[in-house]
């Protein structure tokens, strides 16, 4: 795939922000339960840039392969915690937005594990991984995960 555009080169600025709050958000609750959130907002978004590489760093921080394999089906699969499946379904509500408001069950499972703090976090996360998966989709972009990685530890 050939990129239409580097947005970083295009609006360096607004990138490194967007980078920074991307870093800040990340680090706010348990490495791999965010890695599970990119990654299942990247495969309902089709983002494959953001798919292959929240697979490499969920890899990174312990995930195991059968969890990775099975979070497209996460609702079937006994492998993944209720906190974790808590923002699963808040992940998937946020992220299918255009398909309906009916997100209270999803809102209550959230509530019943976590804090309004870590609420804010989650859905700062979910509005994150969106946004980078329009950038990626929209402008073809595809980035080696390794490369990836040393961009964000520059920044």
């Amino acid at each position: 795939m050939t990129a239409k555009l580097d947005p970083f080169a295009a609006a360096p600025s607004l990138m490194k922000n967007w980078m920074g709050t991307s870093v800040a958000v990340a680090s706010s609750l348990e490495p791999t339960l965010i890695e599970l959130v990119k990654i299942r907002a990247s495969q309902i978004n089709g983002c494959a840039n953001c798919i292959n590489m929240h697979t490499v760093e969920a890899r990174a921080k312990g995930e195991t392969e059968q969890r990775i394999y099975l979070l497209s089906a996460w609702r079937e699969a006994p492998c993944y915690s209720e906190r974790e499946r808590a923002a699963l379904g808040w992940t998937e509500v946020l992220t299918r937005l255009s398909e309906g408001h009916a997100h209270e069950s999803a809102y209550q499972a959230l509530k019943a594990q976590f804090t309004e703090e870590e609420q804010v976090k989650l859905t700062l996360m979910i509005n994150v991984i969106n946004g980078w998966n329009r950038l990626a989709v929209g402008f073809g972009l595809w980035v080696d995960p390794a490369a990836a990685k040393a961009a964000q530890a520059a920044a």
